[in-house]
């Protein structure tokens, strides 16, 4: 339908799958023509919490920005087990608390790039090696449009105390979804660090689940209105309902590995306050 680009990355090697795709893309013809550039997950989802919701919007209030760290929110599985076909920003709607310094992965970003060559490499966060002559000209700005610059420019990938804002701008990281969704990743595995396992201590780290934003689900009408209009093409359709039944299956399978529905049982059975998931976050970080 021309809207997307598929590149098999079977034969990736190294230690990263997702990095060698990174690396490969510098090359691609839709790299090389962007204006702006970003790396992001199919389990994020961009939330402009301004003007009317659109990029424009927020460009608009950021006009000398090369560079914009969008800071992950972080939502739980939100009490829904089963895997279904809704909208994923419609049915997970509970998250962590905007003032979360600790653990790191809370106020992780995602960086999206003015594409004018003031760096070489892109890299699973953002963009790195800084060229010499573009020092003192990019501009980072945080979600609230603050600069950011100093403290960024060179290297890093989450926010500290001074840099963190949400105003105008955050990334929802919807890492688990449903309960039978994570069954799923766990056995798919990571693509980043595919040498760390997916299990109880990911569950605890990722669902957060005591406060709630529902700022996002302003975009639902016109989300559905654009869904459906791709759905009414039958190809697409018959994709559509073909991946979703693979899923529905492989969770099925799943549910009767008593490994993986173990891990099920003792991921439902898990509650803690927003204290206690630190806690135990920061003693994880601390065995690591």
């Amino acid at each position: 339908m021309g809207l997307l680009e598929h590149r098999n990355n079977d034969a990736w090697k190294g230690n990263s799958p997702q990095q060698y795709a990174l690396n490969k893309s510098l090359k691609e013809a839709v790299i090389l023509n962007a204006d702006w550039i970003i790396n992001m997950d199919v389990d994020e989802f961009m939330n402009i919490r301004c003007g009317n919701g659109t990029l424009d919007d927020f460009f608009a209030r950021v006009p000398e920005a090369t560079n914009v760290a969008m800071t992950w929110r972080l939502f739980g599985h939100n009490g829904v087990t089963d895997l279904s076909d809704a909208l994923v920003i419609d049915q997970f709607d509970h998250c962590a608390p905007k003032f979360c310094p600790k653990p790191h992965t809370v106020w992780g970003f995602k960086t999206m790039f003015k594409n004018i060559g003031a760096y070489e490499k892109i890299s699973c966060h953002r963009p790195n090696k800084l060229d010499d002559a573009w020092k003192d000209r990019v501009k980072w700005v945080n979600g609230s449009g603050k600069d950011m610059t100093r403290e960024v420019a060179e290297n890093g990938w989450r926010n500290s105390v001074k840099s963190i804002g949400y105003d105008l701008l955050q990334l929802n990281h919807y890492a688990l979804r449903s309960a039978e969704s994570f069954l799923i990743k766990r056995q798919r595995g990571r693509a980043l660090h595919v040498d760390r396992s997916i299990g109880l201590n990911y569950w605890i780290r990722m669902d957060w689940s005591d406060h709630r934003d529902i700022t996002i689900k302003r975009n639902i009408p016109r989300v559905r209105a654009e869904l459906d209009r791709l759905l009414a093409d039958p190809e697409l359709r018959k994709w559509h309902d073909h991946g979703f039944a693979w899923h529905k299956a492989k969770a099925t399978e799943l549910h009767q590995s008593d490994e993986f529905q173990e891990l099920y049982e003792q991921a439902l059975k898990v509650k803690l306050t927003t204290t206690e998931r630190v806690a135990y976050a920061l003693a994880l970080d601390m065995e690591s």
